[in-house]
């Protein structure tokens, strides 16, 4: 990998980077409310892959969604890098997903007109960097995925793994402390899914960032650092504080 990406930015491996707290979402349907996500609290360190597992509906998404900043919880709180993310108005959590949060989803989310290398560097036009230095790093993020040859290809030039490959490059366009992966290996046949959990366990630990990755594949399962597992929106095992005794789910 390249240096400036390993190195990245100062971070401190085994410090806490996520910290989530009594953190509930409900959502009202005529007569009653549907409890996406019912008090859970975690945290994760920064240098850990994550895997949050789970059947359809246990609340995977919506979790990943508040911690960020794509939902606000019903209550609870939820901190990423120190921020309050609960507390954050518009404006600061455009930032946090622009500066500090990267997703990857498992539709890929590409878009069709635009190159490989376009699509990466999204997030890079979006952040105003120059074009001289957007180029530079486009390069180095492709080539860190094993797409440097094909960075003039459009999206449906590219097999599903390739895609998401991209997707992820782009996630980490501007350099973010912390990944949020929905299912990214979804829509891919079992080699190819596992070759990019490999690939993001391997960002993980050399980048000292973290990553929160959501699955049902137990094979992609055995590769993460901790394994969360949700149930009907709670948390029924795997729930631990950095730097102090597990907690209860």
């Amino acid at each position: 990998m390249g240096e400036e990406l390993v190195r990245g930015e100062e971070l401190v491996r085994g410090e806490e980077l996520v910290r989530v707290e009594g953190v509930g979402r409900d959502y009202p349907t005529g007569d009653r409310v549907v409890h996406a996500v019912r008090e859970v609290s975690f945290s994760a360190a920064r240098g850990e892959l994550v895997a949050i597992r789970g059947r359809s509906g246990a609340g995977k998404t919506t979790l990943l969604n508040l911690i960020g900043g794509l939902d606000r919880p019903s209550h609870g709180r939820i901190h990423v890098a120190g921020r309050d993310v609960t507390a954050a108005g518009t404006e600061e959590l455009l930032e946090l997903r622009r500066r500090t949060v990267g997703f990857v989803f498992q539709s890929f989310g590409l878009i069709p007109i635009l190159s490989a290398a376009e699509n990466v560097g999204v997030p890079l036009r979006l952040a105003k960097r120059p074009r001289a230095e957007r180029e530079e790093r486009v390069t180095m993020l492709l080539e860190l995925v094993g797409l440097g040859g094909q960075a003039a290809q459009r999206p449906y030039e590219l097999s599903g793994g390739q895609q998401q490959r991209v997707a992820v490059a782009r996630a980490l366009a501007n350099d973010p402390a912390l990944l949020i992966a929905d299912e990214p290996t979804g829509q891919l046949d079992s080699e190819t899914g596992r070759s990019i959990m490999d690939l993001l366990r391997a960002l993980v630990h050399a980048r000292g960032m973290t990553a929160l990755v959501a699955t049902h594949d137990p094979a992609l399962i055995d590769l993460a650092d901790r394994v969360l597992t949700l149930r009907d929106g709670r948390l029924v095992d795997g729930a631990g504080l950095v730097g102090a005794a597990a907690a209860e789910g």
